[in-house]
């Protein structure tokens, strides 16, 4: 009985000893209420706690059985953009301050502020060397002593996180450091050629981070010519940079992969190269989409790279047929409504535009009714003629709303005389605004 009761002594005390606590302020106080802990994961994250934010303090503990790695704090929607990410060893506590213009600075913490430390100073003396070559100087010496102090800093804290997760991201970010001196062009050359030399795309603390895709991101859209090319040019150079991280990926999980590869689409089509954004999906994403089980992003991507601004509008025929939009008398545009009859917003909005249409004589107006029944639509459409009328029966599951992604009507398309989507208002009143341009 002794030993058991001994044993369990021994198990509660390691159970209360591996528990630690991420505490900390956030100011001005009043801007910020609550924090959610995620554990970061290849390609996902995975909730673990939160916690309210009172007076400006909070103080999360953290679960005994917490895994060491890197953990991101959600502070304000939307999450992917108030958020900041932290290492947890799960061998100390976490106390921390944090504000809008300087982000998390550590008080307690070896682990973050060794690794803030590093960035701090890496990324210093790296400006350094930038500002030598924009600055056209040319003292050899000068350099040569620059490039040293860079090398002996990064074994500094190579040394220093010897046994530390911060290890795994310092190691990584080894800078490209010349032997000799170089122009600015072959510089530029060589620290493209030289990017991902210290990166392992395997190392499983990485992928739980947003450290590679933060990496991948600015290789692929920084890592260009210093003359100014084409956008067409641009583009081209980008796809070699996205076949560039594609051979850095072999043996790499297709989760991690598709991660990546979404990532970078979101960005080239933020960015509006579109042709890059088509590279990205039709070479990486829809197969890793498919092997992944991601396919509702996979048809979010479909839905955007065919109604994105320039995209040929997608027919859409009505009257079995004998009728279609692409062969709707020429206009200078096309207002393309999906609306409902049962749909209070639309029987508002939808009359006072008709009217307004009056002064529009080369703008015609496609009105698709999405509908369960005939009924009340054949009344409705009737008050708006100055509208072409076309019908979509099964409402939500029509094949026009799928085609054109509507969730909610009224939904507005404005078309150029090609038929090209050049518009997506929310409102009759942003269709107003814009054709009165």
């Amino acid at each position: 009985m002794k030993k058991i009761l001994t044993l369990l002594f021994v198990l509660i005390t390691t159970v209360i000893s591996a528990q630690h606590t991420i505490s900390g302020t956030f100011s001005p106080a009043k801007e910020y209420t609550w924090l959610i802990a995620y554990q970061l994961k290849p390609g996902t994250q995975v909730y673990i706690a939160d916690t309210k934010i009172e007076d400006g303090k909070f103080s999360i503990e953290m679960p005994a059985n917490a895994a060491p790695g890197t953990y991101r704090l959600v502070y304000a929607v939307p999450q992917e953009e108030f958020n900041f990410d932290i290492l947890y060893s799960g061998k100390e506590d976490i106390v921390l301050n944090f504000n809008a213009q300087d982000g998390a600075t550590y008080t307690t913490s070896e682990e973050n502020k060794t690794l803030n430390n590093y960035f701090l100073e890496i990324n210093a003396l790296q400006k350094q060397v930038i500002d030598f070559y924009t600055s056209s100087n040319t003292n050899k010496k000068e350099l040569a002593k620059l490039y040293s102090k860079i090398e002996s800093t990064q074994a500094r804290y190579e040394n220093d996180a010897n046994n530390l997760i911060a290890s795994n991201f310092i190691k990584a970010n080894k800078p490209y450091i010349a032997k000799d001196y170089e122009t600015i062009y072959d510089f530029v050359e060589n620290k493209k050629k030289n990017y991902f030399a210290a990166i392992d795309f395997k190392n499983i603390n990485l992928q739980a981070s947003s450290f590679l895709t933060d990496k991948t991101l600015n290789y692929v859209f920084t890592s260009l010519p210093l003359n100014k090319i084409t956008k067409s040019a641009t583009e081209t150079i980008l796809q070699q940079n996205i076949e560039t991280v594609a051979s850095k990926l072999d043996g790499v999980k297709e989760t991690f992969k598709f991660s990546l590869y979404y990532d970078l689409w979101i960005y080239a089509a933020s960015a509006q190269y579109d042709k890059t954004s088509d590279f990205i999906y039709a070479n990486y994403l829809k197969k890793l989409g498919n092997i992944t089980n991601n396919q509702e992003l996979i048809k979010s991507i479909e839905a955007h790279s065919r109604l994105r601004i320039g995209a040929n509008a997608p027919e859409i025929t009505w009257n079995n047929d004998k009728n279609s939009l692409s062969k709707l008398e020429a206009a200078d545009n096309y207002v393309v409504i999906f609306w409902s009859s049962t749909c209070s917003h639309c029987l508002k909005e939808l009359p006072e535009l008709n009217k307004v249409m009056k002064e529009y004589p080369n703008v015609k107006v496609l009105a698709v009714g999405l509908e369960d029944e005939y009924n009340y639509w054949d009344t409705e459409s009737a008050k708006l003629g100055n509208f072409t009328h076309a019908l979509a029966l099964g409402k939500w599951d029509s094949k026009y709303a799928d085609l054109y992604n509507v969730s909610a009507t009224p939904t507005y398309y404005i078309l150029d005389k090609d038929k090209k989507i050049v518009n997506k208002p929310e409102t009759y009143k942003d269709v107003i605004a814009y054709l009165k341009k």
